[in-house]
């Protein structure tokens, strides 16, 4: 049975090794698992360039034919070998033709550049939560696109092009060589100068290619930065600062493709200078070999014709080498972004993390992201499977940074992270955060539809668990309202870049919603009801008291509200533990839980109110 060409390559296959960060290794490692193909094509390629060498050289040999017969017994006898001639340019010729541009067309270039960008895709989404936290979300993607485009031209380059003209060079040896050695050698060392021609413009094409692939990156970048956050730039007034970022941006990128346009035209010039020698040097040679009785006319012509396809094609290639270098820096500053080692790495034997009874327990736990000062000191904190504990503290007290180590987006510097005395670096970071659930103050939505982004923390929900999910989180009513701009409606509608199309409140009941149907054992809750307003956080809180039941919670807020029915609160200074226990408890200590409670119920009058 024939494969369907969409399936001659593995696409899905997963890479054994991290992409190494050497370029020609790296591309090795980019295309593990296309060999067998890629060396299918390649011989396509060398026939046909073998093919076509022999199919310019023919008229020559047909003169040669011409001379040799008399019009009248023409047929009688060269007729076997005019036939054959017809046969090998009706059948055998595009027999290979076909075959070398199926390859190139429908099962290398779709195959190669898929495999690539899922390879890719898939080493960028391993990388740690600070690595996007550091870089243009814009950039990031348009490395990943470049590279996939960048080298599968390279590729398809090297097979379609490079191979089929070097079969093309040595087949034109051997003719040019059968008719007369000393014209073979023009040929030879003819070839020797365009290579130290492409030696010498090639890597300097390259770098400059890289520079400018850098710089597109950046305005890239630049422009998907202004554009994500409209609105602000908008209510600020500022588009002004916006325009000369991207003026500046996009100068350096000018001065890049000009530093990049002077290499080419020297490199143009050169070798259209260059190439026109061939065919001089050739029918030269072989004319004044006719002068002395040495080759037939017909020689002559077949040497002339592949020395013709020689200069012709030394252009054809010289451009096919200068964009296949062109790509390789573009491939090359994509590998400086994305091959680098993954900051974020699960151990060789880590085990998935089963949860029987979801203990949290934080020991000894320092981290400072790699600075002297700041971070957590210290921090010995225990949850029991079932409590809810709340987090307070202000701006930059460690709330969040307790969070990500409790995730394992970052690895505590001194002590340890335990769920059911598991520590969190012995388990694989996909378990782990399959068992918690979190609902964050920044809620992030997906383009898609209402029903996927809050299915998306189930694989596969029903309806009924969709639409129950979305009714305890507040957010059915307006969902059944929503209206996209192709007509979509309700749970069809798509919610737009990073939920655009929604009010804070909106994407955070959606996010809500995400969390209750993911009903992990763990609920993490870092300002959860930030964005709604008073009655809607009433209703809000009624359905997380519903879904908390049995649920080990870590709770972070600002509004002490929300978390004044904890079964314990933790106040965090410093990045240090300064006080903890019930609301009640810390109310009547007067500490700085109380002075917080104090700040938002209203002054000291609500504080003593409250506090009685």
């Amino acid at each position: 049975m024939i494969l369907h060409p969409s399936k001659w390559i593995d696409v899905e296959k997963k890479a054994k090794n991290p992409p190494p960060q050497i370029l020609f290794a790296f591309i090795k490692w980019c295309l593990q698992g296309s060999y067998p193909v890629l060396f299918l094509a390649s011989f396509a390629s060398i026939a046909s360039g073998v093919i076509e060498t022999y199919t310019a050289a023919l008229i020559g040999f047909v003169v040669d034919y011409l001379l040799d017969s008399s019009p009248q017994n023409l047929f009688e006898e060269k007729g076997l070998m005019l036939l054959a001639i017809i046969a090998f340019l009706f059948f055998i010729r595009p027999i290979f033709f076909f075959l070398s541009n199926y390859m190139q067309s429908i099962v290398v270039s779709p195959g190669i550049r898929s495999l690539i960008s899922i390879k890719l895709h898939r080493w960028t989404l391993g990388h740690s939560k600070s690595f996007f936290d550091n870089d243009f979300a814009g950039r990031i993607a348009q490395k990943e696109i470049q590279a996939s485009r960048a080298l599968t031209d390279v590729i398809v380059e090297l097979i379609h092009t490079v191979l089929f003209a070097l079969a093309s060079v040595l087949a034109s040896f051997a003719v040019i060589s059968f008719i007369d050695w000393r014209a073979g050698i023009i040929v030879f060392l003819w070839f020797c100068g365009f290579y130290a021609l492409m030696a010498y413009f090639m890597p300097r094409i390259k770098k400059t290619s890289s520079k400018r692939a850098s710089a597109q990156a950046e305005a890239s970048g630049q422009i998907v930065d202004t554009v994500s956050n409209i609105s602000l730039v908008k209510l600020f007034s500022n588009t002004y600062h916006e325009d000369k970022a991207a003026i500046n941006a996009f100068s350096k990128l000018k001065y890049a493709i000009i530093n990049y346009g002077k290499k080419i035209v020297l490199f143009r010039t050169c070798i259209l200078v260059y190439a026109s020698s061939i065919f001089v040097a050739v029918t030269s040679c072989t004319i004044f070999f006719w002068t002395k009785g040495m080759v037939t006319p017909g020689d002559v012509v077949a040497a002339g014709s592949i020395a013709m396809r020689l200069m012709m094609m030394a252009g054809w290639v010289s451009f096919s080498l200068m964009a296949i270098y062109t790509n390789l820096g573009e491939v090359e500053d994509a590998m400086l972004t994305l091959a680098i080692p993954h900051g974020m790495k699960d151990k060789k034997n880590a085990k998935e993390l089963e949860i029987s009874e979801a203990n949290i327990e934080f020991k000894n736990v320092s981290f400072s992201y790699g600075l002297k000062t700041g971070g957590l000191k210290d921090i010995c904190v225990s949850i029991q499977q079932g409590e809810k504990l709340g987090v307070v503290g202000a701006s930059g007290a460690g709330k969040s940074t307790l969070m990500s180590l409790l995730m394992r987006f970052y690895d505590a510097e001194k002590g340890n992270v335990f769920i059911d005395e598991n520590d969190v670096r012995d388990v694989s970071q996909e378990s782990l955060r399959r068992h918690i659930s979190v609902v964050s103050q920044e809620t992030s939505m997906f383009n898609r539809t209402a029903r996927d982004n809050i299915a998306y923390g189930c694989p596969s929900p029903t309806e009924n668990d969709i639409v129950s999910a979305a009714k305890n989180a507040g957010a059915h009513e307006f969902i059944l309202d929503l209206v996209d701009n192709q007509g979509r409606k309700g749970y069809d509608a798509y919610l737009g870049e990073r939920g655009v199309k929604l009010s804070g409140g909106q994407r955070q009941r959606i996010a809500l919603a995400r969390a209750i149907i993911k009903d992990a054992p763990i609920l993490v809750l870092d300002e959860a009801t930030s964005a709604l307003d008073s009655e809607v956080e009433s209703v809000i809180q009624k359905s997380l008291e519903h879904i908390m039941v049995g649920k080990t919670v870590f709770a972070i807020a600002h509004r002490l509200s929300t978390i004044a029915h904890m079964d314990r609160i933790i106040v965090l200074e410093g990045g240090q533990i300064i006080e903890q226990g019930t609301h009640s408890s810390l109310l009547k200590n007067n500490g700085v839980y109380a002075s917080y409670w104090s700040r938002q119920s209203g002054g000291f009058i609500g504080f003593d109110i409250a506090a009685e």
